[in-house]
């Protein structure tokens, strides 16, 4: 089904550069579809966009989503027919250090995505990410649903939670309008993402793989907080999924289908940090120390979500089990530093655990897998 919609697609990705942009381009390439990336450089070193060699594989353009004149110029010479929109300050503990940045970069930026989209000359889908913080928590042990209360504590939940604001008002503003009947908006909210080449600081999967590395002990400074952990494919497949049926015209139920839209596991993927440590130390022996700090800066303690809409409006559900995406993304970390991080391994091994997940959704019979 993807193959058939994105082979020849013209996809216009920020954040290309970073963990989920990376993934996303890959499998965008496999499927056929020509990428034009804008994002900053990469901030981690090593970054999984250079070892994937992305940069010689995708229209590559490096500038700031804070800069609106130049990304409503690449917008419009992009020509594009499907919209990601990942660019972010994307680090909770960052936010509180860089408040002004985070706002800028995860208000404004996406604000200036917008207004370009407005005056865009052809059918376009476009899929706004945010976060499943953005919700106000509550601590509910049940999963928030997509029409539950907006909020956040940190400067980076909340930064989201206005996102999602902006988009709502723009898509019932311009784009929900018999004016501009071109542009379909949808926005995804993901629940806690790992998988391999994730480099990022103050994350607990590479933050733990540094440790291992070098035969240390994992430093956990939440250990008892709750997460609804999945592979970084699952959110792509919702995100691709959304991109195909958002296009104007692809189907007769486009114009229901904007909103905003929960991607997370199954319930049992709901697991406190040190129960997915001690899963990872099962694939790469090793150890961990509680290292939590009761004046340590605030992060939510439970964290879940309802995925009932993206299954009934889209016919999405997650693939992988918690012991297949621990047991793929520690493969993942371990193959590379076996093999040395160059990108022959890396995009060979990326490509591969693409395609395993393709084929288990297909013999899980997925919307999206199926109709190949």
């Amino acid at each position: 089904m993807f193959k058939d919609f994105y082979n020849g697609k013209r996809v216009f990705i920020t954040g290309h550069t970073g963990f989920k942009g990376s993934w996303l381009s890959e499998w965008l390439l496999l499927l056929g579809a020509h990428p034009i990336g804008y994002s900053l450089v990469p901030e981690t070193t090593p970054s999984l966009f250079i070892q994937l060699g992305l940069e010689k594989r995708v229209d590559h353009h490096i500038s700031d989503i804070r800069n609106a004149r130049t990304l409503t110029e690449a917008l419009q010479a992009a020509q594009t027919d499907v919209v990601f929109h990942l660019a972010a300050q994307p680090l909770v503990r960052r936010s509180y250090d860089e408040p002004i940045v985070t706002y800028e970069t995860n208000v404004l930026g996406t604000i200036y995505l917008l207004e370009a989209l407005r005056f865009v000359n052809k059918p376009c889908s476009v899929v706004i990410v945010t976060t499943d913080k953005c919700y106000e928590n509550r601590g509910w042990h049940f999963g928030y649903r997509e029409n539950d209360p907006l909020g956040g504590h940190d400067p980076y939940s909340a930064s989201k939670a206005c996102a999602e604001l902006a988009v709502q008002s723009y898509r019932k503003s311009y784009f929900e309008t018999k004016s501009n009947p071109r542009v379909a908006i949808a926005s995804a909210r993901a629940g806690n993402v790992i998988g391999g080449g994730d480099w990022s600081e103050d994350r607990i999967v590479p933050d733990s793989v540094r440790a291992l590395s070098k035969s240390q002990p994992i430093s956990v400074r939440n250990p008892y907080a709750t997460r609804p952990w999945q592979h970084v494919l699952e959110p792509l497949s919702g995100y691709l999924l959304l991109g195909q049926l958002l296009y104007p015209g692809h189907t007769n139920e486009t114009e229901g289908l904007c909103g905003a839209y929960n991607f997370g596991p199954n319930v049992h993927s709901n697991q406190t940090v040190a129960y997915l440590v001690e899963k990872m130390l099962t694939h790469w022996p090793g150890t961990w120390q509680d290292d939590s700090d009761p004046q340590a800066l605030h992060e939510a303690g439970l964290l879940n979500l309802t995925t009932d809409k993206a299954w009934h409006n889209l016919q999405w559900r997650p693939v992988w089990d918690f012991d297949t995406t621990i047991q793929q993304t520690m493969q993942w970390y371990r193959d590379i530093i076996r093999l040395r991080p160059d990108s022959e391994h890396a995009a060979a091994i990326t490509k591969n655990q693409i395609l395993a997940y393709h084929d288990q959704a297909k013999q899980q019979k997925h919307r999206w897998a199926c109709d190949d």
